[in-house]
């Protein structure tokens, strides 16, 4: 007994150590933590964009392609939405503001919203949205496409440029004036207006309490996609690119999550975004009456 007691007395004065380090420690908020993580991820987005040098020739080539394709196969919507909007200011001002800012001001807000009433699902949420704005930018680095709008055959007038005078923006994009090249004007595949558009939308109409906000929630990737086109800024092909992104993101969030439970000894899956669930009681909401 008497060899155990210096033993036992350091193993107490380790333990009190600690916990005196752990109170004196400043602790940061973990909030501040997801803030700092999202304001990384945008300028980790905006960044990579800027520093791609883009072949113009391919990606020129490419995007000729792309349209050439859907032309071919009776696919190219991009067109005839784009003389809709052209031959309405109105309706290409609207078109253009929503192409511009709302992706910049819905997406973190989803993303706080499920910080803050749905915290038992945001670390899968936030890892999607990371792993698939990742994906993107690696697409914009392996296939450089040049926008409809950019492409002197296409008949695709550039909406933005064409309402300029309404907006912050040139005829470089949605970035303001002068700040053109900050801005890879190659990145159209894949669209992350949609691919981000489509995640939140889903969370919003899965989690969200009103069913009309459910409701309009599944409007947005659909409004989405039909802005991007209808500006000049992405073909049909470019939307099923950031639907396919974004599902695969959400797919590898998911296996993180099943292998980190599993090294736990934790339950290996759970309902998140179970399309069963998912679809039956968006469907119910939708008809106005909530299972939840």
């Amino acid at each position: 007994a008497a060899t155990r007691q210096p033993v036992r007395v350091l193993s107490e004065a380790r333990t009190s150590f600690a916990v005196w380090r752990m109170m004196r420690a400043p602790r940061v908020p973990g909030w501040i933590f997801e803030l700092a993580l999202l304001g990384a991820l945008y300028g980790a987005y905006e960044l990579s964009r800027a520093m791609l040098e883009s072949d113009l020739p391919t990606a020129m080539a490419n995007g000729g392609d792309i349209l050439h394709w859907e032309r071919s196969w009776h696919l190219a919507p991009e067109h005839t939405l784009n003389q809709l909007m052209a031959h309405s200011t109105p309706l290409a001002v609207i078109g253009s503001y929503y192409y511009a800012a709302l992706h910049y001001v819905l997406t973190p807000a989803v993303l706080i919203w499920m910080y803050r009433r749905r915290a038992e699902h945001y670390r899968i949420a936030r890892t999607s949205l990371v792993v698939s704005t990742a994906l993107g930018l690696i697409g914009f680095y392996l296939l450089p496409t040049a926008p409809p709008r950019l492409l002197p055959d296409s008949g695709i007038r550039d909406t933005l440029a064409d309402v300029a005078n309404w907006g912050w923006w040139s005829g470089d994009g949605s970035v303001p004036r002068g700040l053109g090249g900050l801005s890879n004007q190659f990145a159209a595949m894949p669209s992350l207006h949609v691919g981000w558009a489509l995640w939140c939308g889903v969370l919003v109409a899965r989690f969200a309490r009103h069913v009309w906000l459910r409701c309009l929630a599944a409007t947005y990737p659909v409004g989405t996609a039909v802005v991007v086109l209808a500006t000049g800024n992405h073909y049909l092909l470019d939307v099923l690119a950031g639907v396919v992104t974004m599902a695969v993101g959400t797919g590898v969030a998911l296996l993180l999550r099943w292998l980190r439970r599993r090294r736990a000894g934790g339950p290996p899956v759970d309902d998140l975004l179970g399309m069963d669930a998912f679809m039956l009681e968006s469907a119910s909401t939708c008809c106005g009456q909530s299972l939840v």
